[in-house]
């Protein structure tokens, strides 16, 4: 029973420890989560919180561990709309008023990345007690499997690898330590506050509405054919002929042919001075909001035109374009039917994330205001000075 249980978590682990950090926003309200985070607010009430001073430095103790001001400054975390650390995060601030201003406006954000750091040890703790000693091979196993992947991020590369660890303020065996209690926590969670509770149909089309625009949108895209003449490369034999007059009869003469029945390709590989030339003119489907200066004219015309029409002589910018709209596919969305697993991860990471907000918000008022808040003033203090050195 224990197995299967351990067999179980682990598999909630690989499923979602990808996807819980990356969909940012919620698909969730605090009335859609039937499950209680009681044992977590016990677990917070029981712990001991202690601040002790070492070599110059705080450092709070919880539950038996240790959290320096470096560990809190350095911790990246959700500020703004952005994953990032306090220190990069508040350091244009910090150079622009006061200490006492300083520690007033970013207050917040330390509370935020302390409190997120109490709940991790909390939450760890209380997964490890429930998991049991036999999860430990697992966990050893999946978390070699996530070093495995990090090296191959860098072609392979050990050394490199190592070098951005070390950069992470890592070794091999930190960032394995790292994974498991990453993995740990969030599968414990997972257990705890989402796989039991039924997603329904309403929740799932709500959060797909929501989703939608951001993550299963495709562009429109557009593929067209261009004669693109650029009049400063128009040879002149007739010293007195203005070269953009000649190259506006070169356009207006190759329209004629076009509209004639001429190949339109074959007039490109002959007259345009474009990239495309080789080619027949012909450009890879493109997304024609994409398109630079002074391309981007050509968009405008693209969305008047249905595939096989053409438009020009149209100047921009030193250039005299003629296009031949190829193809037109207009903006749409992955069906729902296809992402609907995607839609129910982003759910499920919702509700974790909507308990975690709530045990951080407990923490945070359990623990010993004098403590707290002297610990965070030490660490905003400190990331005042360095961003003022």
């Amino acid at each position: 029973m224990l197995k299967e249980r351990n067999y179980k978590l682990l598999t909630i682990v690989l499923s979602l420890a990808f996807f819980l950090p990356v969909l940012i926003g919620s698909c969730t309200d605090d009335s859609s989560l039937n499950s209680s985070n009681t044992e977590l607010e016990r677990l917070a009430l029981r712990q001991k919180v202690e601040l002790l001073e070492a070599a110059g430095e705080l450092v709070l103790v919880v539950g038996g561990e240790t959290i320096s001001s470096d560990e809190i400054i350095n911790s990246r975390i959700k500020l703004g709309t952005i994953y990032t650390s306090p220190i990069e995060y508040l350091s244009p601030m910090a150079q622009s008023v006061s200490l006492e201003q300083f520690k007033e406006q970013a207050r917040d954000n330390l509370e935020l990345a302390l409190s997120t750091r109490i709940s991790d040890i909390l939450l760890y703790q209380l997964a490890k007690n429930q998991a049991g000693a036999n999860i430990d091979e697992g966990l050893e196993k999946a978390a070699e499997a996530e070093l495995r992947k990090f090296i191959l991020n860098f072609g392979g590369d050990e050394v490199k690898a190592d070098e951005a660890l070390k950069q992470m303020g890592m070794d091999r065996q930190r960032f394995k330590e790292y994974q498991k209690k990453m993995m740990l926590t969030q599968s414990y969670v997972a257990l705890k506050f989402s796989v039991n509770s039924q997603i329904t149909y309403s929740e799932l089309m709500a959060c797909y509405e929501q989703m939608k625009e951001e993550f299963f949108s495709k562009p429109m895209m557009i593929e067209f054919r261009l004669i693109d003449i650029e009049p400063d490369k128009i040879k002149l034999f007739d010293p007195n002929q203005n070269q953009m007059e000649k190259a506006r009869k070169l356009a207006d003469k190759l329209v004629g042919q076009i509209k004639a029945g001429e190949d339109f390709g074959k007039l490109a590989q002959a007259h345009s001075h474009g990239h495309r030339q080789a080619f027949g003119g012909l450009w890879k489907p493109i997304n024609p909001d994409s398109l630079a200066k002074p391309y981007d004219i050509l968009a405008v015309e693209a969305k008047k035109l249905q595939p096989g029409q053409i438009a020009g002589p149209i100047e921009a910018e030193g250039h005299i374009f003629i296009m031949k709209l190829e193809d037109k596919q207009s903006k749409s969305y992955e069906p729902f039917e296809k992402v609907q697993i995607q839609v129910e991860q982003k759910i499920i990471s919702d509700r974790q994330r909507q308990a975690l907000d709530k045990l951080n918000a407990k923490v945070m008022q359990r623990t010993e205001l004098k403590e707290k808040d002297k610990f965070i003033d030490f660490c905003l203090g400190k990331i005042y000075q360095i961003s003022n050195q």
